[in-house]
C-alpha cells in the first residue's frame, strides 16, 4: 500500500493596480447623479462664484505649508495679509483653511500665497455635489431589492444581481469594521440603521457635522441615509430592507447641506474625522469635474493608515478616462471607483465609465432603501439611480472582506475583490476589471489545485487548505474527463480538512481534485 499526502493550495491572482509608476499626490473631488449643471445656491458668507464649470466659495481658500517653512512664519504672512486660519489639518499633510479678507477675492489672495513661497499650493475651496438623481414626486415602494437578488422581476434580467444570498452563505456581518458616510448626514434613529451606527466613545455621538461643527450629523436631505441603507441596512430585522452587509459600523459624516452641495475644506474634514476615529472604509458618492490638491492629499493620506475610499464615478455619461471626475480619476491606488448597472446588467445611462479610471460596477438603478423623513421612512422609484448608489454596495462588500481577511492590507483586499467580479459585455472596455461586483465570489474565491493527485493503488490521503469554513467537493476519476464526486466537507478554521480514500475494489491508477461549491 502507498500513501501518499498531497497539500491543496487556495491561489489568488492579484489583479495589478491600474496606476504603475508610484504614487502621484494629486486632487479630488465628487459625484453622482445629480445634473451636473446644479451649481450651489447660497447666500450670504457661504455664496460661491463659477467660472466655467468649477464652483468655489468666495470667502475662504485652501493652503499647504511647505514642510521647510516654520509655522510661525507661515502664521506671520496670513497676519499681514488679514488671513484668518479657519481650520488646520497636520494629519492631512499640513493642509490649512484661510478666510479671505475684505477687499481681496480668492484669485488675488491665492496669487499671493503662491508668490510668497511658503506654500506647496493654494486653490480654491471648490464645491462638491451628491450623486444622485431625486425626483420631484418620490414614492415609497414595495419592490425587491434587485440589486442583491435578482430572479427576474419587473422584467430584469435572471441573475443581475451582486449574488448577496450566496454571499451572505458565508459571511452577513461586519460588525467590528466603522464605514464613515460622507454625504448629507445620516438618520440615526431610523429603524432600520439605529442598530448599526457608531457610537463615539467620548461623546455618544454617531459622527460628525463639517457644516456646524458639531456631532449631529443629521440628514436634511435624504441622500446620505438612502446611500447608508444600501451599505448596512439592519439585515433579518424583520424591517424595511436589508443592507450588503447585515451589521456593520456607520458613520455618518456629514458635509453636504440640505440642498445636496458641499465643499472641499468640509469634505477634507469629515476625511480627518474618519482617519482619526477607526475608519477602514470611505464611502464618498460625490464628484465634481476640478482637480483639488488639497483634497488629492487628504485621500493619500488616509491611504498611508491602510483606508479604503470608495468613490462613485459619476453621472454625465461621459469616459473619464477622457474627461476627468474627482476623485475617481485621482492615481491613488486606495480610491475604488464605481459605475452603476440596470436590472438589465446593462451599464446605466448616466453613469460614467473609463477603462483605466473605473474600477467596477455596481447595482445602482431603481433603488430602493432607507429615506430620512421618519424613522420608518422608506424611499424607492425606478428614477432614482446613479453611481451614488452603485458605491455602497462596494463599501458594503469591502466591510464584510475586511472582517473575513483580517491580516490582509487594503491592496489585497482591493484586488480580492476586483478579482470577483462578473465579467459583462455591457461593461468590456468600460471599467479596469470589465465586470459587474459579485460578494459571493467575493468572499468564497473557487480553490484552484496547483496540481491533480495521482494514486498507484491502495489508499490514498491529501489535505485541502482553502481558506477558513469553506465547503469543498473532492472528486474522483481514471480518465480526466468524468469526475466522480466522492467525499464533501468543510474546512476548519485553519482553513484545511484531510481526507483518505480507502475504498476496496478501486482502479489501480486514479486522479483526485478538490472543488470548492458556492
Amino acid at each position: 500500500m502507498v500513501a501518499f499526502t498531497m497539500p491543496f493550495h487556495l491561489i489568488v491572482n492579484v489583479l495589478s493596480m491600474r496606476r504603475p509608476g508610484g504614487w502621484l499626490i494629486v486632487g479630488w473631488f465628487a459625484f453622482g447623479l445629480w445634473p451636473a449643471h446644479l451649481i450651489a445656491q447660497t447666500s450670504g458668507s457661504e455664496s460661491l462664484s463659477v467660472a466655467g464649470t468649477a464652483a468655489y466659495r468666495q470667502d475662504r481658500i485652501l493652503i499647504q505649508r511647505k514642510a521647510r517653512v516654520s509655522p510661525s512664519v507661515l502664521a506671520d504672512f496670513h497676519a499681514a495679509r488679514r488671513g484668518k486660519v479657519l481650520r488646520s489639518f497636520e494629519g492631512l499633510g499640513r493642509l490649512q483653511v484661510v478666510r479671505v479678507p475684505a477687499g481681496e477675492t480668492v484669485q488675488s489672495l491665492i496669487a499671493k500665497y503662491q508668490q510668497s513661497g511658503l506654500v506647496e499650493f493654494a486653490e480654491p475651496d471648490y464645491a462638491v455635489q451628491a450623486a444622485a438623481t431625486m425626483p420631484n414626486d418620490p414614492k415609497f415602494l414595495d419592490g425587491t431589492l434587485w440589486g442583491l437578488h435578482n430572479i427576474g422581476q419587473s422584467g430584469g434580467t435572471v441573475d443581475a444581481d451582486i449574488d448577496a444570498p450566496e454571499g451572505w452563505d458565508v459571511l452577513t456581518s461586519a460588525s467590528d469594521i466603522v464605514v464613515a458616510v460622507l454625504d448629507t448626514g445620516v438618520r440615526y434613529t431610523h429603524e432600520d440603521l439605529a442598530a448599526n451606527m457608531w457610537v463615539n466613545p467620548n461623546d455618544g455621538g454617531h459622527g460628525f457635522n463639517a457644516l456646524t461643527g458639531t456631532n449631529n450629523p443629521q440628514d436634511d436631505q435624504g441622500h446620505g441615509t438612502l446611500v447608508s441603507g444600501m451599505l448596512g441596512g439592519v439585515g433579518n430585522n424583520g424591517k424595511g430592507v436589508a443592507g450588503v452587509a447585515w451589521r456593520v459600523q456607520i458613520m455618518a459624516c456629514k458635509c453636504l447641506d440640505s440642498s445636496g452641495n458641499g465643499n472641499d475644506s468640509d469634505v477634507i474634514e469629515c476625511i480627518d474625522y474618519a482617519r482619526t476615529n477607526g475608519v477602514r472604509i470611505i464611502n464618498a458618492s460625490l464628484d465634481s469635474p476640478t482637480y483639488s490638491q488639497a483634497m488629492s492629499n487628504a485621500i493619500y493620506s488616509v491611504r498611508e493608515v491602510g483606508i479604503i475610499f470608495i468613490a462613485s464615478a459619476g453621472n454625465v455619461s461621459v469616459n473619464i478616462d477622457l474627461n476627468p471626475r474627482y476623485p475617481s480619476c485621482y492615481e491613488i491606488d486606495n480610491i475604488v471607483s464605481v459605475a452603476y448597472t440596470t436590472p438589465f446588467d446593462t451599464l446605466g445611462s448616466f453613469s460614467n465609465y473609463g477603462a483605466t479610471n473605473v474600477d467596477l460596477a455596481a447595482p445602482g438603478a431603481a433603488v430602493y432603501s432607507t429615506f430620512f423623513t421618519a424613522d420608518n421612512a422608506y424611499l424607492g422609484a425606478s428614477a432614482i439611480q446613479g453611481t451614488s448608489f452603485a458605491a455602497p454596495y462596494v463599501a458594503g462588500t469591502f466591510a464584510l472582506m475586511l472582517s473575513k481577511y483580517r491580516s490582509e492590507n487594503y491592496q489585497d483586499i482591493i484586488s480580492r475583490v476586483l478579482n470577483a467580479t462578473d465579467p459583462l459585455p455591457a461593461l468590456s472596455g468600460k471599467c479596469v476589471t470589465g465586470g459587474r461586483l459579485n460578494l459571493r465570489k467575493a468572499l468564497s474565491p473557487p480553490i484552484n489545485l496547483t496540481a491533480i493527485a495521482v494514486s498507484t493503488g491502495g489508499p490514498f490521503s491529501l489535505r485541502v487548505s482553502g481558506g477558513p469554513n469553506r465547503t469543498c467537493v473532492i472528486e474522483r476519476t481514471t480518465d480526466l474527463t468524468s469526475w466522480e464526486p466522492i467525499h464533501t466537507n468543510i474546512t476548519s478554521a485553519a482553513g484545511t480538512f484531510d481526507f483518505t480514500d480507502s475504498q476496496p475494489g478501486i482502479p489501480a491508477q486514479r486522479f483526485y481534485r478538490a472543488v470548492s461549491t458556492p
